[in-house]
């Protein structure tokens, strides 16, 4: 049988049985923190991240929104606490660390996904507006890998996730503030991947779509027909629909898996194909 054979030659490679495949996604006993889980991106990342066993600390500014995230993953069993935090500062970033490590003692997965999109062109950007954009999405991931660092080569090496954007591979003409901050993070992956290779922590980004978060919504509720645009964009991508939150968090779920293990500095594009066309 296929499942079980095994080739022979100057590298014998041996094909697993199909029941073997995938079980490095269980992450039973590893604590994965998420940031901006209140909702959205981080919200399918925590979730799924708890689904394959992981305790989870969920991240985000936003009280409200954080409660109801940890909630559910309680309600299915699952390990969770919920840390308060504007991961803008260093001081968030630390108070984040240390509640993580107060309460589980380690941290073996970081992922890095709070964020924000501001439209506007470059002549129409203000400079205060730039800095709080690059505050959070760039200088934020920054200052929680900084203090991740430590905590993961204690324990012996870990994962590190950053949400970055297609916009950090192509442009958009409203999103060069934006953009420039994804383009950065994907940049800073590899260097981070190249630096802390040695120590066993690993380095990569998703770069998502369009994904079915609230920001979304309000993007297509800001047009003047909701859903023609929701329509004529849905119809650029090949399969026809945009992303879902669990989309984006099983690609997290993987890259923090020793599935993935000898996976670092790298991009996992998650767009439905739509960066594959020309037209």
């Amino acid at each position: 049988m296929l499942g079980e054979a095994a080739f022979t030659g100057p590298e014998a490679i041996t094909v697993v049985k199909a029941s073997q495949a995938g079980a490095g996604m269980d992450l039973s006993g590893k604590v994965a923190v998420v940031t901006g889980a209140g909702q959205g991106v981080g919200e399918g990342s925590a979730l799924r991240l708890a689904e394959a066993g992981a305790a989870v600390v969920c991240v985000d500014i936003n009280a409200t929104t954080l409660d109801e995230t940890v909630k559910t993953i309680r309600g299915n069993s699952g390990a969770a606490i919920g840390v308060q935090a504007d991961v803008s500062t260093r001081e968030g970033n630390q108070e984040m660390v240390r509640r993580a490590c107060a309460e589980y003692g380690r941290i073996d997965v970081l992922h890095a996904n709070a964020g924000v999109t501001l439209l506007g062109r470059v002549e129409d950007f203000a400079d205060e507006t730039w800095d709080r954009l690059h505050d959070l999405n760039l200088k934020g991931v920054y200052l929680g890998i900084k203090e991740v660092l430590p905590v993961m080569r204690a324990a012996g090496g870990g994962s590190v996730v950053i949400t970055a954007s297609v916009l950090g591979l192509v442009g958009d003409p409203d999103l060069p503030a934006y953009g420039a901050t994804k383009g950065g993070l994907r940049s800073m992956c590899r260097s981070l991947a190249v630096a802390y290779g040695p120590d066993n922590i690993r380095f990569n980004t998703v770069c998502p779509g369009d994904v079915e978060t609230p920001g979304l919504k309000d993007y297509f509720d800001f047009q003047p027909d909701p859903e023609a645009a929701r329509r004529s964009i849905t119809a650029q991508y090949p399969m026809r629909r945009f992303a879902s939150p669990r989309d984006v968090g099983n690609a997290v779920a993987f890259l923090a898996s020793d599935d993935a293990s000898y996976i670092t500095g790298t991009d996992i594009v998650v767009d439905g194909g739509i960066l594959a066309k020309v037209y």
